[in-house]
C-alpha cells in the first residue's frame, strides 16, 4: 500500500514554519497576544467572575491572532488595513482624469516662443531700432 503525499505546485505559497508548525510571524502575533490576554485575565478575575475574564481575555487577544492568521491574496492584514484607510480616508474621493497630450504641449511651446519673440520686439523697438533686426 502507497502513500501518496500532495506537493504544491507554486512553492513559492509555501512558508518555513518555525515552531509548532507556525511561522515567524504567527508564533510573534501569538506571542503578544498571550502577553497582553493573561494578565488581563488575571485582572479581570479579581472582580469574582471568572466567565467574565474569560470573555474579556479572548476579546483582548482575538484581534492579534486574526492579525496573525488572515493573509488575502499573498498580502498580511496591515497592508489591507494600510490600503483600505488610504482609498476611503487619505485620499480625494473624487480623482479628475488629466492628460498632457503632445498636441497641448506644441501649443504651449508655441504660445511661449511667439511670447519670447513679442519681447525682443519690443526689446529692439525701445533701443531706436539700433543694430540688425532678425
Amino acid at each position: 500500500m502507497a502513500a501518496y503525499i500532495s506537493v504544491p505546485r507554486d512553492l513559492t505559497r509555501v512558508k518555513s514554519k518555525v515552531f509548532f508548525n507556525l511561522t515567524k510571524r504567527q508564533l510573534i502575533c501569538f506571542g503578544a497576544g498571550a502577553l497582553i490576554g493573561v494578565p488581563t485575565f488575571f485582572l479581570l478575575r479579581q472582580l469574582g467572575n471568572v466567565s467574565l475574564a474569560v470573555m474579556g481575555m479572548m476579546i483582548v487577544m482575538l484581534p492579534l491572532f486574526f492579525l496573525g492568521m488572515y493573509e488575502k491574496d499573498g498580502q498580511p492584514l496591515e497592508v489591507i488595513a494600510k490600503q483600505f484607510i488610504q482609498a476611503k480616508f487619505i485620499r480625494p474621493k473624487v480623482r479628475p482624469y488629466q492628460t498632457n497630450n503632445y498636441y497641448a504641449a506644441l501649443i504651449r511651446q508655441a504660445e511661449a516662443e511667439q511670447e519670447v519673440q513679442r519681447i525682443v520686439l519690443n526689446s529692439y523697438e525701445k533701443k531706436g531700432g539700433k543694430g540688425q533686426k532678425r
